[in-house]
């Protein structure tokens, strides 16, 4: 009977400092993932703060096909939400509490657990890099007696465990912000009669493959010209191929924008005026990035044979740029118009 009490008090001792040990164990944690992606930090911060994109890169709801996903009212910026269940990855929500477009976003996530609700906070940091974004994706918190005692029967720390999560979750994250980036349309809208007018514009030479970059800092000292000439602006911007050798891949290109009226300038003026004729053209949209220009191009010219059109050698083909990076930081959303004179 005395070694029962015995082995009793034995476990009781070995249950009280088993106890006092998992209490004073440090439960804060702080997990986080960073990736270079070469992509707007506005694209990836609005791919991030919208709560209905996460679906495409999320990696715990794209490794279970049971979860069931009921978004707030809101889905965008501060308070923004959706809450889950799921049998096999367990029920929770999130919430964010601050969006700093386009710097960073701070959030509150609950898990449902068999001991409680477990809440981290989740930070997101975006730092533009020339061409890319640095993304950084955060949780931090602190575990309660049971969650601590739970993790001492595990083969792997939470840290070990949300890790490889974090690091997919970006790889996804990278991988859907792309995929957008790169869709685009090309529509042939038809034989139009273009107004043509007056506009002002510069003109160079360079290869073809350079011309979307040369045509932006061109149409910008354009603009810059006519708002210290005070000559008004009646137009988009657009790009007038002079010469364009396919074989050779060159070009001289005027870039220019629309005025309303002629304009007379100095002898010496690094800006010019001239004038469109009114004519009659094959219009072809592309709908995003420039770097498929060259696509909606062969496909106009494709549509001209099939169609029997005869192109007007005499007058230059002219690209205009309904909308651009100025607009939105998406490629995806850029909208040009490219005009063919036709006879």
């Amino acid at each position: 009977m005395k070694i029962i009490k015995y082995l009793l008090f034995l476990l009781l001792i070995i249950v009280i400092a088993g106890s006092i040990y998992i209490a004073t164990k440090d439960g804060e944690y702080h997990i986080e993932e960073t990736r270079i992606i070469p992509a707007p930090v506005e694209v990836i911060f609005n791919e991030v703060n919208e709560y209905h994109n996460w679906k495409n890169w999320e990696p715990w709801s794209l490794e279970t096909d049971d979860m069931v996903v009921e978004y707030d009212e809101k889905t965008r910026g501060k308070d923004a939400g959706y809450s889950w269940k799921s049998e096999s990855m367990g029920d929770g929500k999130i919430k964010t509490l601050d969006a700093k477009p386009f710097s960073s976003i701070d959030q509150e996530i609950n898990f449902d657990t068999p001991f409680g609700t477990s809440t981290s906070d989740i930070y997101w940091e975006f730092n533009q890099m020339e061409d890319s974004t640095k993304v950084t994706w955060g949780m931090k918190g602190t575990q309660s007696f049971m969650e601590k005692l739970a993790f001492s029967f595990q083969s792997e720390t939470l840290s070990e465990m949300m890790r490889p999560m974090f690091r997919k979750g970006l790889e996804n994250l990278e991988n859907s912000v792309i995929k957008k980036m790169e869709k685009f349309t090309i529509n042939i809208d038809g034989v139009i009669q273009h107004g043509g007018g007056y506009y002002m514009y510069t003109t160079t030479a360079t290869k073809t493959s350079q011309v979307n970059q040369r045509v932006q800092k061109m149409i910008a000292d354009v603009r810059t010209y006519m708002e210290e000439n005070n000559i008004e602006i009646s137009g988009k911007p657009f790009t007038l191929y002079n010469e364009r050798d396919e074989n050779a891949g060159t070009a001289i290109f005027s870039a220019g924008i629309f005025t309303p009226s002629q304009v007379v300038t100095p002898n010496n003026s690094r800006v010019l005026n001239g004038n469109l004729p009114n004519q009659k053209v094959l219009r072809a949209t592309l709908k995003g990035d420039y770097k498929n220009l060259p696509d909606a191009w062969n496909t106009a010219y494709d549509y001209i044979e099939e169609h029997s059109l005869e192109l007007n050698e005499e007058e230059d083909v002219f690209e205009v740029y309904i909308t651009g990076p100025k607009s939105s930081s998406n490629p995806a959303d850029w909208v040009t118009q490219i005009h063919f004179p036709i006879k």
